[in-house]
């Protein structure tokens, strides 16, 4: 072998090398609702933005019925919360993530829904490649091993009394530094007969590895009546060395030291005249420094300066939309991607990139079709990924805010579609009403 020879086949080893790292560095997991950093991103790269039913899916795997649950993916498996609407029963389940096909289903308790909006399986799972955790709206918390191995269960309501909201509750729990967290905010006197007077609104760490409750802090507000319940999840976040937990609800934001469920901050309210039906639906999102309140129902988007202590003043504010109509989210949560937030507004249709420390909008797009958005977005790989009721997904360059493509995933008649769409391992998860569609290269 002459020297040139070699010359090349090192260089084609160190290629190859190279592209081996970049791939492995690529293929990442997608832990639970927000992904893996809780902001609605991740650094997958390769992921497609021309796609259809047909064209580069991979696989697609046939759910037993709807649910607003958002699939996760540890390593070769996916796992997703879903509801049997023949058999009005709630499942866990548990799919091949290279090619659907189902690993393990299991029925975890008798029920479906206590409304026609939504059903109990809208919480999406959690795990940390050890166990996943499931949890349903009428309390039933259950963890599986990733082989299907039932660990434990619990129920929040027989432990701490029967949720007080006015629809069926939904928050996903999260698993983070050795915990599990569960928020119930709820309002303190009955609905439609579940509740009692004077019940509390709570954050809820639990051990992974019993299901026992390691702490339990009541969070109260000053909030009435629906403006009491919140859908959001809490969101683990660092800044400057301090862990916390963001939490929004009541009509407030809080940040809670994650050891304890101490309180550390708060500000609030973006209700003064204390308006009785703002339940609060999205998730509080972080990043430069900034946490993000969305306040309900077409109310201004919040922006808290990270690393306050006690009650915050509205001096702690960054910035609020009040003035920008546009930026408004009464039930997606924002993601945060490239140094910036994005955010979807629903009832303002609209899709909006925009600078942390100042709230300036750097684009803005009208967001197509007729049906409306609830689910949060998506942002990997330059690209943000949108789905609304109908499983029309919206590809839209992150640099740019032009729209890439719009492609039609849903079934005839498919509506309230409420599924993020999520990216793991060079793939995209779509969930629609009855499936869910893996997308990319083959």
């Amino acid at each position: 072998m002459d020297l040139s020879t070699q010359s090349i086949l090192k260089r084609s080893a160190a290629l190859c090398g190279a592209l081996a790292v970049s791939t492995a560095a690529a293929a990442a997991n997608w832990p639970q609702w927000r992904g893996p950093e809780f902001n609605g991103s991740t650094s997958e790269k390769g992921l497609p933005s021309q796609f259809s039913k047909t064209e580069n899916v991979v696989w697609t795997a046939v759910l037993p019925g709807p649910s607003a649950s958002t699939p996760v993916v540890w390593g070769d498996t996916l796992f997703v919360t879903t509801a049997d609407k023949n058999a009005r029963e709630l499942r866990a389940m548990a799919l091949d993530r290279k090619t659907g096909k189902e690993r393990w289903s299991k029925k975890v308790i008798d029920g479906y829904s206590r409304d026609e909006r939504s059903n109990f399986a809208s919480p999406s799972p959690a795990t940390d490649g050890e166990r996943v955790v499931f949890f349903f709206g009428n309390g039933e918390m259950v963890c599986f091993g990733l082989q299907g191995e039932e660990y434990w269960r619990r129920n929040l309501q027989a432990d701490y009394g029967d949720f007080a909201f006015q629809w069926t509750f939904s928050s996903s729990p999260v698993i983070s530094g050795g915990k599990i967290y569960q928020q119930v905010l709820q309002r303190n006197q009955p609905v439609h007969g579940k509740g009692k007077p004077g019940a509390e609104s709570f954050l809820l760490a639990l051990d992974p590895q019993t299901g026992k409750t390691l702490w339990r802090h009541v969070r109260p507000s000053e909030a009435v009546a629906e403006s009491l319940e919140s859908f959001s999840t809490p969101m683990p976040w660092t800044y400057q060395g301090r862990k916390e937990l963001l939490i929004t609800g009541g009509d407030c934001v809080s940040g809670h030291d994650p050891e304890t469920g101490k309180e550390l901050w708060r500000w609030g309210t973006w209700n003064p005249t204390k308006i009785g039906h703002w339940r609060l639906v999205p998730s509080p999102i972080a990043g430069a420094g900034v946490i993000l309140a969305c306040a309900p129902k077409g109310s201004p988007i919040y922006a808290v300066k990270a690393g306050a202590h006690g009650a915050v003043p509205d001096s702690g504010l960054a910035w609020t939309s009040a003035e920008q109509r546009t930026l408004s989210s009464d039930v997606p949560t924002p993601a945060f991607y490239g140094g910036d937030f994005i955010i979807l507004g629903d009832q303002r249709r609209s899709l909006s990139r925009v600078e942390p420390a100042t709230g300036k909008i750097k684009w803005t797009l009208e967001t197509p079709g007729r049906s409306k958005y609830e689910a949060s977005p998506l942002a990997a790989d330059g690209k943000i990924y949108i789905m609304n009721f109908a499983s029309e997904v919206t590809v839209v360059d992150a640099e740019k805010g032009s729209i890439l493509a719009t492609v039609p995933m849903g079934d005839p008649g498919e509506n309230e579609s409420r599924a993020s769409i999520i990216a793991a391992h060079g793939k995209l998860f779509i969930r629609t009403l009855q499936k869910i569609y893996c997308v990319g290269q083959p």
